[in-house]
């Protein structure tokens, strides 16, 4: 299938049937990324760790397998990158911190286990911004390194933006993953509330932490978010449910044209010029198949609601580093420790109370359509490395526990990405998935 420099301009779907049938071997397809990490590191610096002849070793032995004709796992061979957050048995997992410098697990987190049993090969840790906050890491945006690629997940996404690898793993507080991958220029999937077990994350926030994934296309994201969903009991906020069979239901030709909702979230009139541009051309564009919604006035307080939660929870779960070594941490995170110190406890309650009453007033629109359609972000990456973006346009989301997806629909006249975010009701992942490969498949009709 080509040269190994070619490899990485598949889909993760080819590669992986190439990687089943073996005519692509997992040492091509892992040298073919190192070979691309090689060349592009010193210009992104996605990377927090990773050791090639690891890598190697990993799939050497995942080729072997494969030819004895034994059963093989549906990410077999297929690279995968972590964001430094995720425990990883033997390998490095600092935390983007100076604190946790030589941070080493001796157990894997969940979803590293499932990567594990799906044949993946863990091909590195991706740079994440300190504590998984906003004082950024040294990740560039592979679009022009001049701007930021947003952050926390900032190396998983530049590095799958750079085909440097075709998957990574994220998570979410905020808007760590959909402003990321909106910035970067790929597909980023957040799942729903307590899909995907926690255990072995870095904890930051239980409330609202959230992982998600990194690919070119949604379908992409389904195949890899398929091995990652699941039960654990160490993470109370997952419960025993069906395999969701995200691919399958994905792949599927919706039994109806999708409706959509076109929603201009508090922060809108703060968006770029470009964006509003864009949206009002896309809502041209869908006629009949879109209607403009409005949220309830009480969406307003949300991101105060949801960083008094993030604050306060960040507090009592980072209070290690505080205690131990707060004059090493960056300003950033420093000062939501204190914010977080302050808040009394009769707020941070009420402010639980607040996701699923803001969930009720929003069920009325999710009823009307297949999917809501907003920004991913107010506009392109913005210029400079001190600040990873505004998450306004993601943290509701997170904080209602709602699957969302970015797929990069529009760019900015500096040729910078503009994502577009699909939202979907709690626990239809699936749905949402199959909504946003249908979509990207309507833009690329529109486009042609």
């Amino acid at each position: 299938m080509g040269t190994k420099s070619d490899l990485i301009a598949l889909d993760a779907l080819t590669l992986r049937d190439g990687l089943a049938t073996g005519a692509i071997s997992a040492i091509d397809l892992t040298d073919a990324c190192l070979d691309r990490i090689a060349e592009r590191d010193e210009a992104v610096r996605a990377w927090a760790w990773i050791d090639p002849e690891f890598a190697r070793d990993q799939a050497r032995r995942l080729d072997t397998y494969r030819k004895s004709g034994r059963p093989i796992g549906p990410l077999h061979g297929m690279p995968v990158g972590l964001k430094d957050i995720i425990d990883t048995a033997g390998i490095p997992t600092e935390n983007g911190c100076p604190i946790d410098k030589g941070r080493v697990p001796v157990e894997d987190a969940f979803v590293v286990g499932r990567l594990k049993q799906a044949g993946a090969v863990i091909l590195g840790k991706t740079v994440t911004t300190e504590l998984a906050f906003m004082q950024a890491g040294e990740t560039r945006n592979p679009h022009d390194p001049a701007h930021t690629p947003g952050g926390s997940s900032s190396g998983s996404a530049a590095a799958v933006a750079d085909g440097q690898v075709p998957l990574a793993i994220g998570t979410q507080t905020g808007g760590s993953v959909i402003r990321p991958a909106s910035f970067c220029g790929v597909t980023g999937f957040k799942a729903s509330f307590g899909a995907i077990p926690r255990r072995g994350v870095l904890m930051q926030s239980p409330t609202l932490d959230t992982l998600g994934v990194f690919a070119r296309t949604p379908l992409d994201a389904a195949l890899i978010a398929d091995t990652l969903f699941g039960f654990d009991p160490a993470d109370k906020a997952t419960a025993p449910r069906p395999a969701p069979h995200l691919l399958e239901v994905a792949r599927n030709e919706p039994p109806i044209t999708p409706t959509f909702a076109l929603i201009k979230p508090p922060g809108w009139k703060d968006a770029d010029p470009q964006l509003h541009a864009a949206f009002a051309e896309l809502a041209g564009a869908l006629g009949d198949q879109v209607f403009e919604a409005e949220l309830p006035s009480a969406f307003d307080q949300a991101a105060e609601v949801r960083a008094r939660i993030n604050f306060a929870e960040m507090a009592r779960y980072y209070y290690r580093y505080a205690r131990d070594g707060m004059d090493r941490l960056g300003p950033r995170t420093r000062e939501a420790l204190e914010t977080g110190a302050g808040i009394v406890a009769r707020d941070y309650l009420a402010a639980l109370d607040w996701p699923d009453v803001l969930y009720a007033g929003l069920e009325e629109v999710l009823e009307r359509c297949d999917a809501i359609l907003c920004p991913a972000a107010p506009g392109p990456a913005t210029e400079g490395l001190e600040f990873t973006g505004d998450s306004i346009f993601n943290g509701v989301w997170t904080l209602l526990g709602t699957p969302a997806v970015t797929i990069p629909a529009f760019t900015a006249e500096n040729g910078l990405p503009m994502g577009l975010q699909l939202v979907g009701a709690r626990g239809q992942d699936a749905r949402l998935l199959r909504n946003a490969h249908w979509f990207t498949r309507w833009l690329d009709e529109a486009g042609a």
